[in-house]
């Protein structure tokens, strides 16, 4: 499912224009971005987790090569399933 696909669904379950749905599901993504990028947690119950995680600096290869190189240490978004959500894939 893409955004488009989203917007479409919950026009389905509620009575408001794709529009409206569209700008509201953008902003919503876009506020979680920002949190995240602003190290912040950001948790929506039964659904999950988004927060940012600092990836330790590393030893990897080049894959062409072979060759050994460091791969320097980052900040990467995560996001962790709830407790709701996990049950519901189960199913």
């Amino acid at each position: 499912m893409n955004k488009g696909e989203l917007v479409d669904a919950i026009a389905e379950k509620v009575s408001v224009s794709k529009k409206n749905i569209e700008v509201i599901v953008t902003a919503a993504l876009e506020s979680i971005v920002d949190a995240v990028a602003d190290g912040d947690r950001v948790t929506l119950v039964g659904f999950g987790s988004f927060e940012p995680r600092e990836r330790q600096e590393r030893e990897g290869r080049n894959p062409r090569t072979g060759e050994k190189m460091v791969i320097a240490a980052t900040r990467v978004p995560a996001f962790s399933a709830g407790k709701q959500f996990k049950e519901k894939v189960v199913e």
